[in-house]
Formats: structure tokens, C-alpha cells, sequence
């Protein structure tokens, strides 16, 4: 949908300056983001794209480390690979537009481009999450179950859990994204965010729309609490089979495979739920701004550092990569 129409039956309750116009049309949004002097958004701009370079970076090096070595070609590896890939994608959805902001004086994003980003944001989030709960249980079965392991965890079943991640993750948001998106925007058209989310969409909106607000933010519960509580319930279930072990090195070699892991689920997790799933705490704009980065921005940013600095065959596998980089 290009553009969105209302056709205007009240003038009045519908606060429209223009009596005589039967439509109102909505083309763009005015996405305010960090709006600071020339300077500072200049000095933002140079902080965000180097943050950005080097998120792309260090997670295509992660994913071409466990492409070329043959030894990592295991579901443990594949997930993360996956995982890299998808955090490319997931902060490439917002931090070009984020970028050329900073440079513009105008600030604006069509009406399109507003919800395609709100869309694919909204769905590599969601797959993260899926993402993250395959990863944790991939863990469980690794260290309660080694036995089974092998026959379970098969690459058959890898590549469906994968491939679950990516498909219900691009279609749980797509009906209230449809219903935002079909609701009418008679002004103003200011977003005070850095992305297009459905907090400032619905305040925009000029008509009241609780039963598509409530969905919105169910399914947004859901996918951060369940997807939360799995990983939660795996770990206990880890830590119960990992702390009777009779050897010191046998428990820091299963809390070592977790240890990464963990800490990016706490980083993600942690700022998605102050976000999405206390709307009734009335954030402050500048709070939203600096909530959404963090999840948006720290998390894929961290990946690649957590996770190479953490594991040995990463770090080998690195070493080879750049060595190979250097002969060449």
C-alpha cells in the first residue's frame, strides 16, 4: 500500500484543518530520531557508521571462520553461523536509514518505507528470539542428554529448526502490521523515535484502535516471555545436570559453552522486555531511543566479540581465516 486514504466524515472530530478536503492523505512520516546541532549529528553520524562497519565485520568473520573449517560444520556452529547472518540483517534494518538521517535536515521516510522497516525490524526480532530458544535447547540436549545427542540433533532437523526460526519469525507480526498499517493517519506525522515502531504509530493514529494495540503487544509478550522462559527452563535443567559432576573441569567446559550464549540472551532479552512488554510505564521519547539502540545496536555489535572471545575453536578458526587473508 503506497500511500494510506482517509475519507473525512467529521471535520471537526477529526481535528482536520481543511473542512473541504474529502481526503487526507498520508505519503510520509518525519522520523525525528537523535536531533541534535550539526555538530553532534555530524560526530553521530561518524560513532553509528563505525559501530555499523564493524558489526558487519565481525559477524561476516564469524560466519566465514565457520564456513571454512570443516571441524565446525556441527548443529552448535551452525546455529551461531545462522545467528551471525541473521544479526547482519537484523541491524541492517534500521541503521542505513538511521545513517542518512543524521545527514538529513528533512528527517523524513515515506509512508512505504516506514512500515517495510517496521515490518522487517519486527520480524528479525522475533526470529532472534526463535533464534536464541533453538540455540539454548541445541545446549540442553548437548550436556543432559549427550548420549542421544548425536541421533537427535541431527542435520536434518538443524536445518528445519533454522528454517522454523526464519518462517514463523517473518509471519508472526504480519496481521497487526497489516491492521497498523490500515488505520488512519490524519496528522501529525512526526515520529520522536530512531526506527518505526508501533508505540509512536498508534499515538499517530487518529482513531482509537485497542483490540489491534492489544494484539500488537500479546504477540510481542509472547515471543519475548515464552521464547524467555525456554531458555530459562533449559538452563536450569543445565545447571541441575552440570553442578553434581565429580570434576572441576567437566562443569567449566559444559558452563563454557553456555557462558556466550547466556550473555547474549541477557543483553537482548533485557532491553526487549523494558520496551515491548511494559507499554503502560510511559517511557520518555529519549528513553524509547536509547532502549531500542541498545537491543538494536549492542547486541549484534557484541556477538562476534563474546563469542570469539569465549571459544577456543572460534578463535582458531579466525586465526586461519585472517592467515589465509594475509598470504593472499
Amino acid at each position: 500500500m503506497c500511500l494510506l486514504m482517509l475519507q473525512v466524515t467529521d471535520p471537526v472530530n477529526m481535528n482536520i484543518s481543511e473542512p473541504d478536503s474529502h481526503f487526507v492523505f498520508v505519503r510520509e512520516f518525519i522520523l525525528l530520531g537523535f536531533s541534535y546541532e550539526w555538530k553532534i549529528q555530524s560526530l553521530l553520524f561518524s560513532l553509528f557508521l563505525t559501530i555499523y562497519a564493524l558489526t558487519i565485520t565481525g559477524n561476516g568473520a564469524i560466519i566465514c571462520a565457520l564456513w571454512c573449517d570443516q571441524r565446525l560444520h556441527i548443529p552448535m556452529y551452525v546455529f551461531l553461523g545462522n545467528f551471525s547472518f541473521l544479526e547482519i540483517w537484523y541491524v541492517s534494518s534500521t541503521f542505513p536509514e538511521m545513517l542518512v538521517n543524521f545527514l538529513s535536515h528533512k528527517k523524513t521516510i515515506s509512508f512505504v518505507g516506514c512500515f517495510l522497516q517496521f515490518y522487517f525490524f519486527s520480524s528479525l526480532g522475533a526470529t532472534e528470539c526463535l533464534h536464541l530458544t533453538v540455540m539454548a535447547f541445541d545446549r540442553y540436549l548437548a550436556i543432559c542428554r549427550p548420549l542421544h545427542y548425536p541421533n537427535i540433533m541431527t542435520g536434518h532437523l538443524c536445518t528445519k529448526l533454522v528454517l522454523i526460526c526464519w518462517v514463523c519469525g517473518f509471519l508472526w507480526f504480519l496481521v497487526p502490521i497489516v491492521l497498523i498499517s490500515q488505520m488512519p493517519f490524519c496528522g501529525p506525522n512526526i515520529i520522536d523515535h530512531v526506527v518505526c515502531d508501533p508505540g509512536p504509530l498508534f499515538a499517530l493514529a487518529c482513531v482509537s484502535a485497542p483490540k489491534t494495540q492489544l494484539l500488537c503487544y500479546s504477540l510481542s509478550s509472547i515471543v519475548i516471555f515464552g521464547n524467555f522462559l525456554f531458555i530459562l527452563g533449559s538452563y536450569t535443567l543445565v545447571l541441575t545436570a552440570v553442578l553434581p559432576m565429580p570434576s572441576a573441569t567437566g562443569r567449566q567446559k559444559a558452563f563454557s559453552t553456555c557462558g556466550s550464549h547466556l550473555a547474549v540472551v541477557s543483553l537482548f532479552y533485557g532491553s526487549l522486555m523494558v520496551m515491548y512488554v511494559s507499554p503502560g510505564l510511559g517511557h520518555s521519547a529519549r528513553m524509547q531511543k536509547v532502549t531500542t539502540l541498545f537491543y538494536a545496536m549492542v547486541t549484534p555489535f557484541f556477538n562476534p566479540l563474546i563469542y570469539s572471545l569465549r571459544n577456543k575453536e572460534i578463535k582458531t578458526a579466525l586465526r586461519k581465516v585472517l592467515g589465509s587473508f594475509n598470504i593472499m
